[in-house]
């Protein structure tokens, strides 16, 4: 069995004077990213109806896509990494001033993307470069110091996040060409192995303790065949896209990671929705990599299918998902999820299924398009306000952090 993964259990204590919205990763990051993901979806769905002009830097294609990577995903990371590294290793990550350095890091990609049409683009690059090496070495400094090797895994996917992004922004200078679109597609591979890592460690637990059910376990052979065929495929479709490896490897991927969620407990958790929130994230893992095998042999199956069955399926329930859980236990609340948010669950469900049928069906995509991007800020918008008071003050129990 893999041990588990202490997301809720001791953390390190932030020194005295710090402000609760401060005092530790999850709370300006955790808030940032989901208003990010509120906000932004709108102003994409209001450039594919051509009320808006998004040009310069990046065409309006590759914004949405960098922005939903390398804005909303990467703060969600921040906000996770930072509070489960002093987790795993008992030492503070970053609280403070020292957040708040990272806070504006991230903040300072966000802006320039967003003059990108009058800044030059060294400017923009210079300035959305910065935030994942220096998150890279906060967290690093911590893993290494304790010499948590198991957790250093982590490090490579944030290097391979950051390469992926450097790559996009060398394209976007003219240093070097066609690589927008393939490092885009890389940093979804390398989130994907983020999550299917993390998952087995915190999923089979998280519905264990809940749900009291003592068979519920994983089959760590699986979570190893799972990683390892996920990693190779990352390392694959870098050297060679579009190959008949990459196809094999999804397959594989697809394959173990189903076969390792049986004894998850997933039919337990309907009256949970911090649980099956996750598990359904896990299984558009599922579907995304066989969508993408089906792509490859049948050419009836679009392949934006595949990637939003990984983003908006998977990436989407699962960052909601551990935001909402994550934010009620580090602030000393019940693991019980408010009303309006287990309905943003179910409406960001609807908005990805919605997303993966649309390309199908040329008479519906563009309805689908728009009504899976309003369910989805609608889902993150109310997040973001049910969680806002959550995320800025004390613990309502009256401990640091």
């Amino acid at each position: 069995m893999t041990r588990a993964l202490p997301v809720l259990g001791s953390s390190p204590v932030p020194p005295s004077g710090v402000p609760a919205w401060l005092a530790k990763g999850f709370r300006p990051f955790f808030l940032l990213g989901g208003g990010f993901a509120a906000l932004i979806m709108p102003l994409w769905l209001l450039a594919l109806a051509q009320v808006v002009r998004i040009d310069g830097y990046v065409g309006a294609m590759f914004w949405h896509a960098h922005e939903m990577v390398f804005g909303f995903t990467a703060a969600v990371i921040a906000g996770f990494l930072l509070t489960a590294v002093g987790n795993w290793t008992g030492r503070e990550t970053a609280v403070g001033g020292r957040l708040l350095v990272l806070v504006a890091l991230w903040l300072a990609g966000r802006v320039a993307f967003a003059a990108m049409a009058v800044l030059p683009g060294p400017v923009i690059a210079v300035a959305d470069l910065a935030f994942l090496p220096a998150l890279a070495v906060v967290v690093g400094r911590a893993l290494v110091a304790t010499r948590n090797r198991r957790n250093y895994a982590v490090l490579a996917v944030l290097a391979a996040l950051w390469l992926a992004n450097l790559a996009i922004h060398l394209d976007a200078n003219r240093v070097i060409a066609g690589w927008q679109w393939r490092a885009t597609l890389a940093a979804i591979d390398a989130i994907t192995l983020l999550i299917l890592l993390i998952s087995a460690r915190v999923f089979p637990m998280f519905t264990r303790n809940a749900t009291g059910v003592t068979s519920i376990r994983n089959l760590r052979a699986l979570d190893i065949a799972t990683v390892a065929a996920m990693a190779a495929l990352v390392a694959v479709d870098l050297a060679l896209p579009d190959s008949r490896a990459g196809t094999v490897l999804a397959a594989a991927t697809a394959a173990a990671a189903l076969a390792r969620s049986v004894p998850w407990g997933a039919r337990h958790t309907a009256r949970h929705p911090l649980l099956w929130i996750l598990h359904v994230g896990h299984a558009w893992v599922v579907v995304g990599l066989g969508l993408r095998v089906a792509t490859a042999v049948l050419p009836r199956v679009p392949a934006s299918s595949a990637i939003h069955a990984l983003t908006a399926g998977a990436l989407g329930c699962i960052t909601l998902g551990m935001m909402a859980r994550v934010s009620l236990g580090h602030s000393g609340r019940q693991l019980v999820v408010p009303l309006p948010v287990a309905l943003a669950f179910g409406a960001l469900v609807v908005a990805a299924v919605v997303r993966v049928i649309g390309p199908f069906s040329m008479a519906i995509y563009p309805a689908a398009l728009y009504l899976s991007g309003i369910l989805w800020s609608l889902a993150f918008a109310t997040f973001t306000v049910a969680y806002a008071r959550i995320l800025v003050e004390p613990r309502i129990d009256g401990r640091p952090g």
